[in-house]
């Protein structure tokens, strides 16, 4: 068509060609299907056409993923899509800033950097407080990235152990029953910070460093009475605590040390009639000095992106729902 906007667009790497359109064109496909241009190759030139603005945003997506790919970092279906929602949105700029510094590296040599906006507000938020709250859906990096600087911190001399706690809903907080040790009997409701932990530090020096007490396993119940200094404290799944357990929990902080909460407001699995401590904490605390609270969405996904797809789709049908039927107290949420 004559009135057809067209835009070009030059790729001087042949491996940053190749990486950008990927396994049989299925990157700019998937551009194709989200912006509605077509898009075309001549050379080393990619022409866009179609509507101005749908055009004007794929060039820039197209910019900045070349700008990830030039970096050494790797770009896939959601990295993708978020691109061309920022650049939708006119951030585009962002995107370059979000994956600028690494805040950690694994054991295996992998830099740990964030993914998205709510991902990098999050790390600052970390960096600037005593005591943050990160709530959000599966696969945002809530609990990961709490490790990740709490390991850094740890390597750092900043604070002298690291304190991982999670409520054992399942069980009632009575592990008693159970065999084994402490760490033994809350290993299946901690396992996900001993995955992030294996994978930061290698499982050979998280080892040693949980037989020096540097690194502490310890369930919810267990920390009443005690004041925990120098310490980089992570509480996980944190809309499992009763409004008891929660105030408990943050008063247990002590001199230089550093609190997060991390938890999933729409997977509350307290008995009817219990109130998450997660939702109240969030009620009283937004205005205290301090205390920061970061909300991530399924925008900030950063898993399969089917992951981002299935929140998504919860999400909606959850807000049919509170339309049609109020949903329990207990459950009932909006971020403020």
């Amino acid at each position: 068509m004559e009135n057809e906007y067209k835009q070009t667009l030059e790729v001087e790497s042949t491996d940053a060609y190749i990486a950008l359109f990927g396994l049989k064109d299925e990157n700019i496909a998937l551009i194709r299907e989200e912006l509605g241009v077509e898009v075309f190759v001549h050379g080393t030139q990619i022409r866009l056409s179609g509507d101005e603005e749908k055009v004007e945003i794929a060039k820039v997506a197209l910019e900045k993923l070349l700008e990830i790919l030039a970096r050494g970092e790797a770009i896939d279906r959601t990295r993708i899509r978020y691109c061309i929602e920022l650049a939708s949105e006119g951030n585009a700029d962002a995107i370059s800033e979000i994956m600028k510094d690494a805040i950690a590296v694994t054991n295996r040599g992998r830099q740990v950097k964030c993914k998205t906006l709510g991902q990098r507000k999050y790390v600052d938020a970390i960096k600037k407080n005593t005591c943050v709250f990160a709530i959000g859906p599966a696969g945002t990096g809530k609990t990961y990235l709490a490790i990740a600087m709490a390991v850094v911190a740890l390597k750092n001399k900043d604070i002298e152990r690291i304190v991982l706690t999670r409520p054992a809903v399942e069980a009632g907080e009575k592990l008693g029953f159970l065999p084994g040790d402490l760490a033994q009997k809350v290993d299946p409701y901690l396992r996900p910070l001993y995955d992030a932990l294996h994978d930061m530090m290698g499982v050979d020096a998280f080892q040693r460093l949980m037989e020096r007490g540097q690194i502490e396993v310890a369930p919810l119940a267990y920390m009443r009475g005690r004041t925990l200094n120098d310490a980089f404290i992570i509480l996980d799944e944190a809309q499992n605590t009763t409004s008891e357990q929660m105030k408990m929990f943050l008063t247990r902080m002590g001199m230089n040390s550093h609190m997060v909460i991390t938890g999933d407001v729409t997977q509350i699995d307290l008995p009817m009639g219990k109130k998450s401590g997660l939702v109240e904490a969030v009620e009283v605390l937004r205005d205290v000095d301090d205390i920061a609270i970061v909300h991530l969405t399924h925008k900030d996904v950063v898993r399969h992106e089917l992951v981002q797809a299935i929140v998504q789709a919860y999400e909606k049908h959850s807000a049919r729902t509170d339309v049609q039927q109020p949903r329990r107290p207990e459950k009932r949420y909006r971020p403020m």
